[in-house]
């Protein structure tokens, strides 16, 4: 990792030269396989959404072994999500945690219309996804803009809120060895911009 060994900013040069249409494609080849078979040293947390048209290595252009990487639908969160974030904190001791949302999230837009009583909840675990959104619907409010894009905004908050709750994430935060960022990825335009 270049840029001066600073993950976020790394990251977003990754973006940067994906939405530019000019990719690197780093540490991809065989030898780059070799070397992550003796091992893992990510240097970024990734907890985004399931949606095929999100995949962070690419959208960052990034190598094997470079992201850890948790996906759930809406990027929603149970035991077993904040477990899988623990583990990379604690064994793998990496310092950067993105949350990251997306434009045009069907998760988000199933909740805002279940919210609005267009269409019945689903009586499956997908209400498991949408009922954890409901409230960024509520925390957007009176958004001036489109209620999809600001509850998503206000959903990346919540999410970290939800985990700062963790004990070990919110000591490694307070000691600095931890930085949390939310970020919002548009589908259109392919740039992430920094939203917390």
């Amino acid at each position: 990792m270049t840029s001066a060994h600073d993950p976020l900013h790394y990251l977003l040069e990754g973006n940067r030269r994906y939405s530019q249409g000019t990719p690197a494609h780093p540490r991809s080849g065989p030898e780059r396989r070799g070397e992550v078979c003796r091992g893992q040293e990510p240097f970024a947390m990734i907890l985004s959404c399931s949606d095929s048209r999100v995949p962070p290595e690419i959208i960052f252009d990034c190598g094997l072994g470079d992201l850890f990487v948790v996906r759930t639908a809406g990027h929603t969160l149970d035991k077993v999500t904040v477990g899988s974030l623990e583990f990379a904190l604690l064994e793998l001791h990496i310092p950067l945690l993105i949350v990251l949302g997306h434009s045009a999230c069907g998760a988000v837009s199933a909740a805002v219309k279940a919210w609005q009583g267009k269409h019945d909840q689903h009586g499956c675990d997908i209400d498991a996804v949408t009922d954890q959104i409901i409230p960024a619907i509520e925390r957007a409010g009176d958004a001036r803009g489109d209620l999809v894009t600001e509850t998503t905004f206000a959903h990346i908050a919540g999410t970290i809120e939800t985990l700062r709750r963790s004990r070990h994430i919110s000591a490694a935060e307070q000691r600095g060895s931890l930085k949390i960022v939310g970020a919002f990825y548009d589908l259109s335009s392919g740039r992430v911009e920094l939203r917390v």
